[in-house]
């Protein structure tokens, strides 16, 4: 099995000239925990921003300057300048077998899949793996 077989297509991506509030917002509205960066003039990948990196941002800000200020912080914090910039990144061929090692190696929680081109193509989670375990078991089962 390969990437292209478990990843989820056309994933949810942020321009790097987004805010943490877009971000926030983001996740927030569409039930994801991992945004892909894209370059805002190019497309290509540039980055990664997850939610444990999110939540410490605005738990930190959270912290240093109080609930009241917390919005308007968010609305000048770029993605940009908080993104993961050295991400794990895969091909649509890459096997499952080092895939699956890697996060176990990384404890990640995702790994955007990215074309020649350096476009996102998709994304592998570790819920997707969890999802395959269930499709291999049922399949045993029977």
């Amino acid at each position: 099995m390969r990437v292209s077989d478990i990843m989820t297509a056309n994933p949810i991506c942020i321009s790097d000239a987004a805010s943490l509030k877009d971000a926030h917002l983001l996740m927030q509205s569409r039930s994801v925990r991992h945004l892909p960066v894209i370059s805002e003039s190019t497309g290509e990948f540039v980055g990664l921003l997850t939610h444990k990196k999110m939540i410490s941002i605005v738990l930190t800000t959270l912290n240093k300057y109080g609930q009241g200020a917390l919005d308007r912080k968010e609305r000048f914090v770029p993605i940009a300048e908080i993104m993961e910039t050295d991400a794990q990144k895969l091909g649509l061929d890459e096997p499952l077998t080092v895939v699956v090692q890697y996060f176990i190696d990384n404890k990640l929680g995702c790994l955007p899949v990215i074309d020649a081109h350096n476009k996102v193509q998709g994304i592998v989670t570790s819920s997707d793996f969890v999802k395959l375990c269930q499709v291999l078991l049922l399949k045993q089962s029977l």
